[in-house]
This record gives C-alpha cells, structure tokens and sequence, in this order.
C-alpha cells in the first residue's frame, strides 16, 4: 500500500498533467477553427476545379492523344503511395487510421503482384510504416519547419511526383489522407492523383463547349495543376483533421486525469484516516496500559 507522501506526489503529477492536456486542448481548438476554415474554403475550388477538368477529360477519353497524366503509361505495375500525416503526436488515433488504410491498400497490391512505392509526408506516418515497409520506403518530406500549408508547399509535392512520373518510376500515384467531417470524425481517404482519376458530379450539368486551341493542349496545362490541387486539398484535410483529434484526445485525457484524481484523492483520505485511528488506539492503549 502507497504511503501518504506516494499519493500525495502522484496526485500533485497528475494534476501537473490535467493542466498540461487542458491547455493543449485549449490550443488545438483555437488552431482548428483557422484550419477547419481553411479547408472548407478550399474545398468549391477543388471540387469546380475537378469538374471542370473531368469534362474535358470525358470528351477526350483514353486515345492516344490523351495527355500522359490522362492515359497513363498503358501499365499499372508500380504503385506510388503517398501516406499523408502529422509531424506530431497526442492527437488519438489520427495518424494510425490513415497509415492502416495504407498499409491495407499496399498488401493487397502485393497480394496482387503489384510493386509498391512508398513517399511518406509526416513524421508520424514513416515511423509506423517504416516498422513493416522499411525497404519500400522512397523518399520522405518533411514539414515540421512549415508553420502554415500553403499551395507552394502542395506545388514542391507534386512537382516531385510529375518527375518521379515522367521519370518512369511509377504508374498509378494514391494519396492518403484524413477528410475533416467533425471534431470527432475524421475518415481517412484514399485518392488517385496519377494517372488523373475523376468522379462525374451528380448534379453536374452536361453541356456543349468549343475548346481553343483544343481539349488536349488545355488538359496539358491543367492536369499538373491538378494534381498539386489535389494535394493541397488533402494537406488542408489532414491539418483540421489532426487538430480535431488532438482536441479530442486531450479532452479525453483531462477528463480520466480528473477521475484519477479523484480516486487518488479518495485513496489518500482513507489511507490518512487508517493512520489517524492506529495512532488514537496506539495513544488510547497506552494511556490505558499506565
């Protein structure tokens, strides 16, 4: 059984940590209302941009005219993975949902015959994957020093996969990461960015354009962009959604800091009325003795 002083440390600790998860929970909340803000701007952009590029895409089609990042290689044996996640931690179950989602996706390529590529963005995700697919790791970009995303930081990305691409390394490029529903939904979400992968909107509204100099020379010049667009979408996703679960987590964990306290608390009363009533029997027995 802990002594007095053992108890009273423990609970002088975790009072120590409640304030610790209360302020963090207090901060991430503040970072989610600018992060949540930002994403939803961002998404009318990314969802005109993707239809507006689809529709050209439906009427050029698959020929052998079709710009490369359309068409692809005519080969889909190499797979790029790209696992999106956070630089940091104590934010739940975040960053294992989106690395889970990946590594079920990567197994089942193999299952497949396929070859597998992985260019993790976060330092979270390529400590976990580096565990099982150390050797399938490619490159990895760091963005601890980036205070902000921005689209320059979404650009350097995809730049370096269109070389990778023109390159010959790969021929299907996946994004991974994490669609900010609500502060306690975050879905992780797989994306093909190349070759170009669109879904056609259900209320879209079919409609008959005349495209100078012609759709494949617009599609030439949209399509890069397309896939920086995609990546800029789902680095502004991950961070509402990183900052979601943080706060979550953290208010979970101020809340079990207070339970401990108080069962502590409890512990320490009784310990202390157990020695309060031994030294009143040991006073009582000797008053009595003499």
């Amino acid at each position: 059984m802990p002594s007095l002083k053992d108890l009273k440390n423990r609970i002088s600790s975790v009072k120590s940590t409640r304030k610790i998860t209360k302020a963090m929970q207090m901060v991430a909340a503040a970072k989610l209302r600018r992060a949540q803000d930002a994403a939803e701007a961002a998404r009318p952009y990314a969802e005109r941009f993707n239809a507006v590029v689809s529709t050209l895409a439906a009427s050029v089609g698959s020929s052998d005219t079709a710009p490369l990042l359309l068409r692809g290689t005519g080969s889909d044996q190499v797979h790029l993975l790209v696992v999106m996640t956070s630089e940091r931690g104590l934010c739940g179950g975040f960053n294992s949902s989106i690395v889970k989602k990946a590594r079920t996706h990567a197994l089942d390529l193999q299952a497949q015959g396929k070859t597998v590529k992985i260019l993790t963005v976060g330092k979270k995700g390529r400590e976990q994957l580096r565990r099982d697919f150390g050797d399938l790791l490619v490159d990895h970009v760091d963005l601890s020093e980036v205070k902000r995303i921005d689209y320059a930081t979404a650009r350097g990305i995809g730049q370096d996969l269109l070389k990778r691409f023109e390159a010959g390394e790969f021929d299907v490029a996946t994004i991974f990461f994490a669609q900010f529903q609500s502060v306690i939904s975050q879905i992780p979400t797989a994306q093909q960015v190349i070759p170009a992968k669109f879904e056609a909107a259900e209320d879209a509204v079919v409609a008959d354009y005349d495209y100078e100099p012609n759709e494949e020379a617009i599609l030439d010049d949209l399509l890069p962009s397309s896939v920086s667009t995609a990546i800029f979408a789902a680095l502004l996703e991950n961070a509402a959604s990183e900052q979601g679960a943080r706060m979550s987590a953290m208010d979970n964990a101020t809340r079990n800091a207070g339970d401990m306290i108080d069962k502590l608390t409890i512990e320490f009363n009784r310990s202390r009325q157990a020695v309060i009533t031994s030294e009143l029997i040991e006073i009582i027995s000797g008053a009595e003795a003499l």
